[in-house]
């Protein structure tokens, strides 16, 4: 019998009108949005017109992509184990883990909803505007790029901060220093270097503050021992139970996304079919660059969810 992973997306998958038609489908879509809501109701948020309508700028700002982006993720997840489809094992992208948590009944949905958004709001507020952000670097490898880092640690500090693939890096650092980095990367062969939508430097040094605080909320956060295996983006060893949850979660914060080893053991496993659940297709990409005879699909609306529980009627 044929294993599946599902993979959950992070930040920048998120797009005006995600989830209008699950709504208009799905009971079990109107079920989450107004949980989601209710939980947001002290922050003002009303999470399903801000995904539905936008305005972009809002939907984009951190504190509202975050749990915008894990609702739709927890609502596909909701509606493929309907469908019968349920995962040998799970892993998310960055935010994309608290998704994962969700799904392996880690995290009840509620308490990930606020979670996300106060971690939205401590990655905003760690770093002043304007110090610093984030590079994609497509064509170099990780040591190349590594090298290239230390190289001028004297002009400002700049770490990897996603192994998104074999050649795609993400790095995160002082503004100054990713403008020389960016200029020697060209110089090296890379394909591509794009700066990042972000706010901050993620997933680095950078986020300190923002750690110290979520581990401080994360005290009051029910956690539980996950019930389906969870691959950490930290170490891509498995979260075996709530106190390792809590560590990674934390440790995220300053340390980078190891996509590629998380993609790899699992792979290693024997589960050779990916489902991407959430908005976008940022993560089919990756594993395919990854595993090139990976068999990777992603569910994002009711078309795409019906093609794959077609797909996987035939395969399971």
């Amino acid at each position: 019998m044929n294993k599946i992973a599902f993979v959950f997306p992070g930040q920048g998958s998120q797009k005006i009108g995600m989830g209008k038609d699950l709504i208009e489908n799905y009971p079990e879509a109107n079920i989450l949005f107004n949980i989601a809501n209710k939980v947001l109701k002290k922050e003002g948020v009303d999470i399903g017109k801000i995904c539905f309508e936008g305005p972009e700028e809002e939907l984009k700002n951190t504190v509202n992509a975050q749990p915008a982006i894990l609702t739709i993720s927890t609502i596909l997840y909701k509606l493929l184990r309907k469908n019968k489809i349920k995962p040998s094992i799970v892993a998310g992208h960055s935010l994309g883990e608290y998704s994962a948590l969700v799904a392996s009944s880690a995290i009840k949905f509620e308490d990930a909803v606020m979670l996300v958004r106060k971690r939205g709001e401590y990655m905003q507020s760690a770093a002043p505007a304007g110090t610093g952000s984030m590079l994609a670097i497509i064509g170099l490898e990780k040591d190349e790029i590594s090298k290239m880092c230390e190289k001028i640690k004297d002009i400002g500090l700049v770490k990897i901060a996603n192994h998104n693939s074999p050649t795609q890096i993400v790095v995160s650092g002082e503004n100054k220093a990713l403008e020389k980095l960016s200029i020697m990367a060209k110089e090296k062969g890379a394909s591509m270097v794009i700066p990042l939508k972000v706010s901050a430097p993620f997933h680095s040094s950078f986020m300190e503050t923002a750690k110290e605080n979520l581990a401080r909320y994360l005290e009051k956060v029910k956690i539980d021992n996950p019930k389906i295996p969870i691959r950490c983006n930290v170490s891509a060893d498995y979260m075996c139970n709530k106190e390792e949850v809590r560590s990674a979660l934390i440790k995220q914060m300053t340390h980078p996304v190891e996509w590629v080893d998380s993609i790899t053991k699992i792979y290693s496993e024997g589960i050779n079919y990916f489902i991407e659940v959430g908005p976008g297709k940022v993560l089919k990409g990756l594993i395919k660059q990854i595993i090139p005879e990976s068999n990777v699909f992603n569910v994002f609306d009711s078309n795409s969810l019906q093609n794959v529980v077609e797909k996987m009627e035939e395969v399971l």
